[in-house]
């Protein structure tokens, strides 16, 4: 299963860390459904918006949805369910997701393959569960 963080949050980081650019962390993130994966790059498709009920998820950033970790844990997980909109058409097999700083468009912050890719047909109302998503620095 391939993961990561994109080219753009390595880069902000890195000049945040060693004094360039301030780096702001998003109040909010936007959970995105991939029918091609996504990579460090960038790229992917994600699910069609027309005409799909298919839409970004917002989540606040904030200890209640994703827990406060201390080391020797370096794996940050979403402590609360991240409930998508019911499909009016099929949205494909999902076979990744990503994680932004805007509604549409933005930047991707993270991605991630799903274990297991899961077709999405109309009426279905995708969700992960809690702590079923994970990111994991090393």
């Amino acid at each position: 299963m391939a993961s990561g963080k994109s080219d753009y949050l390595e880069v902000a980081l890195l000049n945040h860390m060693f004094g360039s650019v301030s780096y702001s962390v998003p109040a909010t993130y936007y959970f995105a459904l991939f029918t091609t994966a996504p990579n460090d790059a960038g790229g992917g498709t994600e699910v069609n918006t027309s005409g799909t009920g298919y839409s970004r998820v917002s989540v606040a950033n904030n200890t209640t949805n994703f827990g406060t970790i201390t080391l020797p844990t370096t794996t940050k997980t979403n402590s609360t369910a991240i409930q998508f909109g019911t499909a009016t058409a099929s949205w494909g097999t999902i076979t990744s997701f990503g994680i932004y700083d805007a509604s549409s468009g933005g930047n991707l912050l993270f991605w991630g393959d799903l274990t297991t890719p899961r077709s999405v047909l109309t009426g279905d109302q995708p969700r992960f569960a809690a702590s079923a998503l994970s990111i994991t620095e090393d």
